[in-house]
């Protein structure tokens, strides 16, 4: 278990990342804690690990990226990433993150999820992270691995991943939303922009991202929110940013995919 400060020393980061990487590979342990701190803007090119990562940002915005979708990690949340699946990560802000490292044989994965930490969870995983720092028994050790998968195993998903397609032309329109997102944005305009019929539009797209168009613009509009939400900007900004005409419908979406309203999911992440 070790944790790395690496927001002072930007030109080692990859050098860094490639050790940690060949660290965690070797590890012979079930389970393994790495802490580390990033800077703004940094990124970590593709590349998989063979062991089950929960990857949890305790504090700032982490966007995880594969061939099949992104994944956005926002303070107080984690995405689970099965062993061997190639992925890239990009800092969106100044990141604190704890990952846990479980062999695929304890705690296995089909595919990337994002779910909240619980408070007992987030407790856990500094215990094994700091470990190096705060000495355990090893009785002490196993019996917090042995709580900390079963907690893993319980945590709650959240509607934090974004589908992407491989269609390279829907795949551009959703690039586009996503740099300006609208809530009102029109499934006959897609299907307008790429010579569709409306029809034929919502299969391709269904077949592409596995979702409908609707969840995936309320997902996106989500998606392209947070980042602004934990950097402080004022709830109304953001609303009408994403393309809401009023705050009330911003929040009534914001409750039903989080389960609670932008003040009230913003002062417990904050907590």
């Amino acid at each position: 278990m070790r944790i790395i400060d690496l927001t002072g020393v930007k030109n080692l980061l990859d050098n860094e990342h490639a050790q940690s990487l060949n660290w965690i590979n070797a590890a012979a342990e079930p389970v393994v804690a790495l802490g580390r701190l990033y800077p703004a803007g940094f990124r970590v090119p593709l590349h998989s690990h063979n062991k089950t990562q929960l990857w949890c940002a305790r504090r700032g915005v982490v966007l995880v990226s594969t061939t099949d979708g992104r994944w956005m990690i926002p303070p107080g949340h984690g995405l689970i990433i099965p062993a061997g699946l190639e992925h890239s990560t990009e800092m969106i802000s100044e990141v604190e993150m704890h990952s846990i490292y479980v062999d695929p044989s304890v705690a296995g994965a089909s595919g990337p999820k994002v779910v909240e930490i619980t408070g007992l969870g987030r407790s856990l995983m500094e215990e094994l992270v700091l470990v190096d720092l705060r000495p355990l028994s090893v009785r002490r050790q196993r019996l917090i691995m042995e709580l900390l998968l079963d907690e893993i195993s319980h945590l709650q998903e959240r509607p934090l991943g974004l589908p992407f397609p491989e269609d390279e032309r829907l795949a551009c329109l959703c690039r586009r939303f996503l740099k300006t997102p609208a809530a009102n944005a029109g499934i006959d305009d897609w299907a307008r922009d790429l010579g569709m019929s409306r029809r034929s539009f919502t299969r391709l797209f269904r077949s592409e991202t596995g979702v409908s168009f609707v969840t995936w613009r309320q997902q996106a509009c989500l998606f392209a929110s947070l980042p602004k939400l934990a950097a402080g900007e004022p709830v109304t900004n953001v609303a009408l940013d994403a393309g809401y005409e009023n705050i009330a419908a911003f929040t009534t979406m914001f409750r039903r995919m989080l389960g609670s309203s932008p003040s009230t999911y913003l002062r417990a992440r904050s907590a």
